[in-house]
C-alpha cells in the first residue's frame, strides 16, 4: 500500500505517516457522500448551523494541543497559540450570515404567481486544503459548505495531515455524519480523477499556480465549478504621509511572520524616497530583533520553514538578487546553516523587476524593497506582477488610498493593515492568484447554485 510521510522541518524526522486511498476506495468515498447529501441537505438549516458551531467549540478546546502539532508539522512557533482566533471568528461569521444568505429571493408572490430564486447546494464538494494555515484555509470552505447542505471532502496538503484528521474528529464529534465530512487521503492522479470523472459537484483548491492548472485541466469539459486562491506577489506601498514606526512594524510582520509562508504575506514593499532611508534601518532593525529557532522554544519568534525544499527556493532567489547587485541586509542567524528549514529573514535593496524576487513568489521571509518618486510610479511597480491578491497601502489620507486602490489589480485592498481576512469581505483574486469568492456572503453564492421557480397558479 502506498504511504505519504510528514517529515517535521523542525528536525526532518519522520513525524508521521498516512496510507493512501487506492482509487477505488475514493470514488467509493466519493459515493457516500453523494448518497449522504440528499439527506443531509433536507435537514433544517437551524440544525446544520449548530453542528457546525459545535464542531468549532471542540476544536477551540484543544489550542494547545493544536500550536504544538503545527509547530511539529509545518514549524510555526507555539507562542503564537495556533489558529483557533481567526478559525472561529470565520466560522461565526457565516453561521451569522448563513440564514440570510441562503433565504429565498422572492420577486413575486401573489394570487396570479410565485416567482422565486432559491439557492441548492451544488452537491459533493472537494476542498483541497494547503499547509501554511491549515486550519482557517480550510475552514474558509468547509463552513458555508456544510452550512449551505453540501457534503465535504477534504484532501489536506501532506505537511499538515494531522489536521485533516483532528477537523474530521471534531465535525464527527459534534453530530455531523462521517459520510457528510470525510478527510481522506489521496494522490494527485485520484484527485484528477475524481475530478475529471465528476464524482464530486465544486472544488476548491488553495496552493501553487501549478497546482490550479492541473485542477482546471482535470475538470476541463465537465463543466464542475473550480475555485482557486493562488500565488502571490503582494506590495505595500507607503506614501510621504505614513506613519512610518506603524508602517515598518506591520509590514514586516506581514512579510516575516510565519517564515513568511503567508498567501498575502507582504513580498515587495516600494517607499515613497523621502521616507526610504528611515524605513530600511528601521526594517532592518525589526528583522534584527527576530529569534530564528526551534518553534517548540517560547522565545523564538520565527520557526522553519516547512519543508527544505521551500527553504531551497527561497535561498536560491536571494543568491541570484545578490549576484545581479542587490544589497542583504541581515547577516546569516545561528540556526542557518544553509541547508536546513532555518531561513535567515532577509531584507534586499538594490531590487529592480529585473530579479526573480521580485517578480517570481518567493512564500519566504523575503522583503525587496524600492523607492518610489509619486503614487504613480508606485501604481505601475505595484501592478508589474502577474499576480494580485492583496496590496498594502500606507497613508493618512483615505481618499487618497481609495483612489489608488482603484488602479491597483488586486483581490483586496488595505490601509494601514495588512496580512488579514476579513471575514465579512470577499477574500478574491486576480490574474494568476486564480478566481473564486471565499467567505463573506458571497461565498454562500459560490457554494450553491441558483435555481428559479416560475409558479403560475391557475
Amino acid at each position: 500500500m502506498k504511504t505519504v510521510s510528514l517529515i517535521s522541518p523542525i528536525d526532518g524526522s519522520e513525524y508521521l505517516s498516512r496510507d493512501v486511498l487506492s482509487r477505488d476506495a475514493a470514488f467509493q468515498a466519493a459515493e457516500k457522500a453523494r448518497t449522504a447529501q440528499e439527506s443531509w441537505a433536507k435537514r433544517p438549516l437551524r440544525e446544520r448551523i449548530d453542528l457546525v458551531l459545535k464542531a468549532n467549540e471542540i476544536v477551540g478546546q484543544s489550542t494547545d494541543q493544536m500550536a504544538k502539532e503545527l509547530a511539529h508539522q509545518m514549524g510555526r512557533p507555539i507562542r503564537y497559540g495556533g489558529e483557533y482566533g481567526g478559525f472561529n471568528e470565520r466560522v461565526r461569521y457565516m453561521a451569522e450570515v448563513a440564514e440570510e444568505c441562503l433565504s429565498p429571493d422572492v420577486i413575486e408572490d401573489s394570487d396570479a404567481f410565485l416567482r422565486q430564486i432559491k439557492r441548492v447546494p451544488w452537491g459533493v464538494v472537494l476542498v483541497v486544503a494547503p499547509w501554511n494555515y491549515p486550519y482557517m484555509t480550510a475552514i474558509n470552505t468547509i463552513a458555508p459548505a456544510l452550512i449551505a447542505g453540501n457534503t465535504v471532502i477534504l484532501k489536506h496538503a501532506s505537511q499538515t495531515l494531522q489536521v485533516g484528521d483532528r477537523l474530521a474528529e471534531a465535525f464527527h464529534q459534534a453530530g455531523v455524519p462521517e459520510d457528510v465530512f470525510q478527510n481522506i487521503v489521496i494522490d494527485h492522479e485520484t484527485t484528477n480523477a475524481l475530478i475529471g470523472e465528476r464524482a464530486v459537484d465544486f472544488v476548491n483548491f488553495t496552493g501553487s499556480v501549478g497546482g490550479g492548472q492541473a485542477m482546471e485541466q482535470a475538470a476541463a469539459g465537465t463543466f464542475i465549478p473550480v475555485s482557486t486562491e493562488l500565488g502571490g506577489k503582494d506590495p505595500g506601498f507607503v506614501r510621504a504621509d505614513a506613519d512610518l514606526d506603524a508602517a515598518v512594524d506591520t509590514l514586516m510582520d506581514g512579510a516575516i511572520f510565519n517564515s513568511g509562508q503567508c498567501c498575502c504575506g507582504i513580498e515587495r514593499v516600494y517607499v515613497h524616497r523621502s521616507l526610504y532611508d528611515s524605513f530600511v534601518e528601521k526594517a532592518v532593525a525589526w528583522v534584527n530583533a527576530q529569534k530564528l529557532g526551534n518553534p517548540l522554544d517560547t522565545e523564538t519568534t520565527m520557526g522553519p520553514m516547512a519543508n527544505v525544499r521551500f527553504a531551497r527556493e527561497v535561498r536560491a532567489q536571494v543568491a541570484e538578487a545578490v549576484a545581479d547587485g542587490a544589497t542583504a541586509h541581515i547577516a546569516t542567524m545561528e540556526a542557518d546553516d544553509g541547508q536546513n528549514c532555518y531561513v535567515t529573514p532577509q531584507v534586499l535593496t538594490g531590487v529592480t523587476h529585473n530579479m526573480r524576487v521580485m517578480r517570481d513568489e518567493t512564500f519566504g521571509p523575503v522583503v525587496g524593497i524600492m523607492p518610489v518618486d509619486d503614487d504613480a510610479e508606485a501604481v505601475q511597480l505595484m501592478n508589474d506582477s502577474r499576480f494580485g491578491l492583496t496590496a498594502s497601502i500606507w497613508t493618512e489620507d483615505r481618499d487618497a488610498a481609495e483612489r489608488i486602490g482603484d488602479q491597483i489589480e488586486t483581490g483586496t485592498v488595505f490601509m494601514n493593515r495588512c496580512d488579514y481576512l476579513d471575514p465579512a469581505l470577499c477574500w478574491t483574486g486576480c490574474k494568476d492568484t486564480g478566481r473564486g469568492s471565499g467567505l463573506s456572503k458571497l461565498a454562500y453564492q459560490s457554494l450553491t447554485r441558483p435555481k428559479s421557480y416560475h409558479l403560475r397558479k391557475v
